[in-house]
């Protein structure tokens, strides 16, 4: 088989791997190299936040072991991220020296975590969480800190807070938004959030400003909050992250908060696909009342965007439809979301078997397009059932939980 036939996939994400995964089914496992900046074999991300902060002998869990790889024969390139893509030849030169031919290129480059100005890269006490080596550090500074105090009140946040209490850890949490989750969820779901958090010990501040950042020798000593000096022991930012878009912007490919593709997740480039969270994709059925482009970033966007790319680099047209669904592990929550809630709108909660236990139910008219769960498993996979089916239960049902569930049934 010709190298000029090949099909490398960049990044080993969720996405990355998923793409692996279908054209090794698909018999092109042959055809396939994977290129990865880390070192490590594609693995699951959400535990790092949490498992694997919580346990020093938790170890990575991969999404195939290297003797799948080898026995489909799909070629990996660890360690060796690609520098450069030369759309004009057809290649992709790694920073190792090789240079791979391609036929088709997949972009699964994901994310980066966002950095505030003023706290200095490298602190010896100031950390991310989004690779597995970002995650082993915070787990060693974890055993030697006392208190952590956490910038952002979005999930990786509230995760790394949550897990550091149950470590027995003093947790601050800083957020500058007036409530948590301003741009996930809904105010009712994000002020359980917030008591929840609270009753747990956890100081979660909100509307708050953070600044003035305090450093000597290479540590973040101490910070303001509103004007008051802190001290720091453990600094965690979760303050977002950003698309992951340098090489496609050298290339010349279009971007705009993500690479651009088309429903088929095709870039500008019609022979290089871009799938996850480093995409800009149009808004479809299940989020017509969102309007232009989405980026998403979840395990679920990653492993479907990955099913229609493999769709598309076999000669199918199946553009991308599928229904985004979300979930978060926080201490004793466990919330879990399908579909995306529309700016305006009437909601219902729906009681669960304890305080600590309901879904609210998200209705446009009597259309329900979003449905936010707290550990009530069944709601959720239930509200996957009838908006992939595009079913609605009547709005008058939802707060009647006998009467909801029958009609969830």
């Amino acid at each position: 088989m010709s190298e000029a036939d090949a099909i490398i996939v960049v990044g080993g994400g969720h996405a990355g791997a998923q793409v692996c995964v279908g054209l090794v089914e698909a018999g092109l496992g042959a055809r396939v190299h994977l290129v990865c900046e880390e070192a490590e074999l594609p693995y699951q991300r959400p535990p790092l936040s949490k498992a694997y902060l919580k346990n020093p002998e938790e170890g990575l869990q991969a999404h195939r072991g290297a003797a799948w790889f080898e026995e489909h024969a799909v070629k990996l390139h660890l360690a060796d991220a690609v520098t450069a893509i030369h759309r004009a030849t057809k290649t992709v030169a790694l920073h190792s020296g090789a240079v791979l031919p391609y036929e088709r290129l997949v972009l699964a480059t994901g994310t980066r975590a966002r950095h505030l100005p003023g706290i200095p890269e490298g602190l010896s006490n100031a950390a991310v969480v989004r690779t597995a080596s970002d995650a082993q550090r915070v787990r060693g500074l974890l055993a030697s800190s006392g208190h952590v105090t956490v910038l952002g009140g979005g999930f990786i946040g509230l995760e790394v807070a949550a897990t550091a209490r149950l470590l027995g850890k003093t947790v601050t949490l800083l957020e500058a938004a007036p409530r948590l989750l301003a741009r996930s969820v809904s105010p009712e779901l994000a002020e359980h959030v917030l008591h929840t958090h609270r009753a747990n010990g956890i100081d979660v501040r909100v509307g708050v400003t953070a600044g003035h950042f305090q450093v000597s020798h290479g540590r973040l000593v101490a910070l303001s909050v509103d004007g008051t000096r802190e001290p720091v022991d453990l600094l965690v930012l979760g303050v977002g992250a950003l698309p992951e878009t340098a090489l496609a912007e050298a290339a010349g490919l279009a971007c705009a908060n993500g690479v651009v593709v088309d429903a088929c997740l095709r870039t500008s480039d019609p022979a290089i696909l871009a799938v996850g969270d480093c995409t800009s994709f149009l808004s479809h059925a299940h989020a017509r009342h969102v309007a232009g482009r989405l980026r998403l970033e979840s395990v679920q966007n990653a492993n479907d965007q990955a099913r229609t790319a493999t769709a598309t680099l076999l000669g199918r047209e199946e553009p991308y439809q599928a229904l985004p669904w979300f979930w978060s592990e926080q201490g004793t929550m466990r919330l879990q979301m399908a579909g995306l809630m529309p700016a305006d709108g009437v909601r219902h909660r729906r009681p669960g078997s304890s305080d600590q236990s309901f879904s609210i139910l998200h209705y446009v008219g009597t259309e329900l397009r979003c449905v936010e769960s707290v550990n009530a498993p069944l709601d959720h996979m239930t509200a996957r059932k009838l908006l992939e089916a595009g079913r609605s239960p009547a709005p008058s049902l939802a707060c009647d939980p006998t009467r909801a569930m029958k009609s969830f049934l």
